[in-house]
């Protein structure tokens, strides 16, 4: 998002932006990162997991590990200001290239499948009007998904000022539809309701099973939350970026919370959990009538489009600066006169094409494209709180500002455990998955060697390829025989 409000730095050359973003600026771009087609789908993914008490605790989770997180970002920004693009820097910086170009990846990945969750949400939304669209996964919606796919890749292929400007609207206008259903539910919540869920239906399971199965629903509604970070060489003041990460995050989290938390006194769980998505929706309409499902549907359709320019913005961005960095081959750095990423744009735009035909043979569609997205953030993010961690332990490591603290080492510390615990919550299946899109793209990191005359492995990155490899077959294996299924 940060790369169109910049539009006028210089284009593609590497020279200092000679436009900066504001503190204002940085936080609604977290917001606007954060606030996308999660927060309308929280109902029905928590009711399928988890009743109030599961709920509450999940948040409480969430909220302190990802807190945690965006610590680590606000010390990072400051620790270390001589690294831009937030998570892929940090990663590279931390434990080498190889291990950089993984993260850098991953979460340029995450975006692009994030991605395909908007579409996604957004037919299955007309779905309820236009049957033929189902639950976004049909044929029809597929064709129409992938025509909004390339039409805004033309859009922002234009140029960045006219995507920054439609995105400057639908950043406030998506925040007034999630506000009005926290105040509606809030108005017409029955106590008796909200008390019968409090426990979980019987479907439910342990109440370690039942926090565990929203943990990552909880990662993708955060996802955003670097977004300053992502921005950081755009940024007007440095402290700006950590400011912006906590301020924006606090925010959020009250939101998405109460967005939960209040729809469990409107439907039993078990009636919540059989919504089609938009749950917020269908919780809505329970509540005030069609009107509400209305007003939700139209409030959805014009948050997600604003998130999917932002998230293909900062994809594009990640991509590019990764290629300015020589980290990716150079043609992905290269931008037009219009200061658009073209290369970088094109290739994520062809992923999120991939991925969203991947999802017709999904029995979820959205679920699976949601976890997707989670699972490929998480190793980047691991690697980022690691390297805070290890930061704190060596606080006289070139290129390291000011002096650590016992707090920062702490921070990190629970970070690095909680995105360790949320590769444990998304389990065998998905991370075999994400090795399958890792693995392939090793292409590009030997490419970018050898356009420098290097050779493509050290000794210790060759060891890794290998493991990713192992991992990408034993994930291609397990789909074949049926181990485990999309």
């Amino acid at each position: 998002m940060a790369h169109a409000d910049a539009g006028t730095e210089a284009k593609g050359s590497g020279v200092a932006p000679t436009a900066k973003l504001t503190f204002v600026t940085l936080t609604a771009m977290v917001v606007g990162s954060m606030v996308g087609a999660g927060v309308f789908s929280l109902p029905r993914r928590f009711a399928q997991e988890t009743g109030v008490a599961g709920a509450l605790i999940a948040w409480t989770v969430a909220g302190v590990g990802m807190l945690m997180l965006a610590f680590v970002f606000q010390t990072l920004a400051v620790r270390r200001p001589d690294l831009d693009a937030g998570v892929y820097a940090y990663a590279k910086a931390g434990f080498g290239e190889y291990l950089g170009f993984f993260s850098a990846f991953g979460y340029w990945a995450s975006a692009c499948v994030g991605n395909v969750t908007y579409w996604v949400l957004i037919m299955s939304t007309i779905g309820a009007i236009a049957p033929a669209l189902g639950d976004g996964d049909t044929a029809l919606a597929i064709v129409l998904s992938s025509a909004g796919l390339w039409g805004f890749f033309l859009l922002i292929r234009r140029g960045v000022k006219e995507a920054a400007a439609i995105n400057r609207i639908v950043t406030a206008a998506k925040i007034v539809p999630i506000l009005v259903f926290i105040i509606l539910a809030l108005f017409y919540l029955e106590p008796s309701v909200f008390a019968d869920n409090f426990r979980g239906a019987d479907y439910a399971g342990s109440l370690f099973n039942q926090v565990r199965g929203t943990m990552l629903a909880t990662v993708f509604v955060f996802l955003g939350v670097e977004g300053a970070s992502v921005y950081s060489r755009h940024a007007k003041r440095r402290e700006d970026v950590g400011r912006a990460t906590i301020l924006g995050f606090l925010s959020v989290f009250a939101i998405f919370a109460s967005v939960t938390i209040v729809s469990y006194g409107i439907m039993p769980m078990s009636e919540i959990a059989e919504l089609r998505q938009p749950s917020m929706a269908g919780v809505l309409e329970a509540a005030v009538g069609t009107w509400g499902q209305v007003f939700v549907s139209v409030g959805l359709i014009v948050s997600v489009l604003g998130a999917y320019l932002a998230w293909t913005l900062m994809a594009a961005e990640v991509l590019f600066v990764a290629a300015k960095d020589k980290d990716m081959p150079r043609f992905l750095g290269r931008s037009s006169g219009d200061d658009v990423p073209v290369p970088a744009l094109l290739l994520s735009t062809a992923l999120s094409q991939v991925i969203l035909v991947v999802t017709a043979f999904s029995d979820d569609a959205f679920n699976f494209a949601l976890d997707l997205t989670s699972a490929l953030s998480l190793i980047p993010f691991l690697l980022a709180a690691a390297f805070a961690v290890k930061i704190a332990l060596r606080p006289q490591a070139a290129g390291t500002a000011g002096r650590s603290t016992r707090r920062e080492l702490v921070v990190a510390v629970v970070a690095t455990l909680y995105t360790a615990f949320l590769l444990f919550a998304a389990g065998l299946k998905f991370v075999l998955v994400s090795f399958i899109l890792y693995a392939p793209s090793t292409f590009l990191f030997v490419k970018a060697r050898r356009e420098q005359n290097r050779r493509p492995f050290s000794p210790g990155e060759a060891v890794m390829c290998a493991l990713s490899v192992l991992g990408a077959a034993a994930g291609v294996i397990a789909l074949a025989l049926g181990w485990i299924e999309l």
